[in-house]
């Protein structure tokens, strides 16, 4: 199978993940911060770190699994336009409050993340 085609299925699953966590949210009614892009962005980080880390720890160098998993799935997943839609929708609303509050929690999060992803997989 060609890396593309990798890339599109994983895509596929890393857009319905992303859409299940928005609708989970959602559904337990949970207002202010767009919570569903903010977990999805802060899982999506942390499995980025550790797929990165554990495919590295291992010697994996297969370019489809990779392709597959971090740029097809993850990037699915993770949505920085989306992100970035909804700080301006809270901006334009005068939610300055939980404007800052995503725009810090996300950024710092994300970093965060992406180092707790590379370290667990070191240790496993």
């Amino acid at each position: 199978m060609e890396k593309i085609a990798y890339i599109a299925v994983a895509g596929a699953l890393g857009t319905l993940a992303r859409y299940g966590f928005l609708v989970f949210f959602q559904r337990q009614g949970y207002t202010g911060l767009p919570w569903g892009i903010f977990f999805a962005n802060m899982l999506g980080a942390f499995l980025f770190g550790f797929i990165w880390a554990a495919l590295e720890e291992r010697g994996v160098t297969n370019e489809n699994l990779r392709a597959f998993a971090l740029v097809g799935f993850m990037g699915a997943f993770t949505t920085f336009s989306t992100f970035a839609f909804e700080n301006v929708q809270m901006a334009r609303s005068s939610e300055w409050g939980w404007f800052a509050t995503n725009m810090i929690a996300t950024n710092f999060g994300g970093l965060v993340c992406i180092y707790a992803g590379f370290k667990l997989a070191r240790v496993i």
